[in-house]
């Protein structure tokens, strides 16, 4: 789907309406020019509110979210009025969205309980009700793009026996975007991209290898909250999507709209 881009954000980099507004203009916009848009978000700063306005802890083992029964129920509830106000902002400007929770274009497995070394000791993580991408439904998505609809995705999926599960939203990603071969997976998060001098806006880097990736880790330019960003979009292209741009949610002249024209660098492109 040479035509197709798919866009992920989630909570920290896209707040509020007024985030939601512009870049609902500017999908438009290039819906406009010509691309078809697949949309996933997550929700993780308005899950973690929740949980806690409802007294309950949030759990995480190796950095990955325990999700029981209660905290499932609470993160569906957050993630489709997340969803909700996407969608509305979408067509207010224009686009013919739909929101869909991830079950409908995708299978989904539970993540089985595995060994994990925490505190320097080997122990079982149980995740519960944690799901994992299995394959996406092509048809599906296919159908709604070819019908000039923009699907809204948000993280939830189901088992085989149709029992919800809390899915990573970059996992989400990262399965549509491989198993639809978009054009392109786009992460929107909160930085410009991957800077040589995080107080150097010159020092953007436009395109890296993975290997470019892991010397830079090495050598500790890429660093703290960069490096799960940075693993977002390897999980992407380990699951085969071609290659995903790391652009600045947070820019006032261009988040996504500019990422068509030849000639401009956006962002920091990754490839394999």
């Amino acid at each position: 789907m040479d035509d197709v881009y798919l866009l992920k954000f989630g909570g920290n980099a896209i707040k509020g309406r007024r985030d939601l507004a512009r870049l609902s203009g500017e999908v438009a916009s290039l819906i406009k020019d010509g691309a078809r848009i697949v949309i996933v978000h997550g929700g993780g700063p308005e899950i973690n509110a929740e949980l806690e306005r409802n007294g309950i802890e949030p759990v995480k083992v190796a950095g990955v979210r325990v999700t029981d029964d209660a905290t499932l129920e609470i993160t569906e509830k957050v993630l489709r009025s997340i969803n909700a106000d996407v969608v509305e902002e979408l067509r207010a400007a224009g686009v013919d969205a739909i929101g869909i929770p991830g079950h409908m274009v995708a299978e989904f497995v539970r993540r089985e309980p595995y060994m994990a070394t925490v505190d320097g000791k080997e122990v079982l993580v149980d995740l519960k009700n944690v799901g994992e991408v299995t394959s996406a439904s092509v048809d599906t998505i296919g159908d709604l793009l070819e019908s000039g609809v923009t699907p809204v995705i948000y993280p939830i999926g189901a088992d085989s026996e149709g029992r919800h599960l809390n899915v990573n939203a970059d996992s989400m990603a990262a399965g549509i975007a491989a198993g639809i071969r978009c054009r392109e997976m786009i992460q929107i998060t909160d930085v410009p991209g991957i800077l040589l001098d995080v107080n150097d806006p010159s020092t953007l880097q436009s395109s890296l290898t993975l290997e470019q990736v892991d010397r830079l880790i090495g050598d500790g330019v890429i660093s703290g909250g960069m490096i799960p960003k940075v693993d977002a979009c390897r999980r992407a292209l380990e699951a085969g999507v071609a290659k995903v741009r790391m652009v600045n949610g947070r820019d006032e002249n261009s988040i996504v709209s500019d990422i068509m024209q030849e000639g401009i660098e956006h962002g920091t492109v990754i490839s394999r």
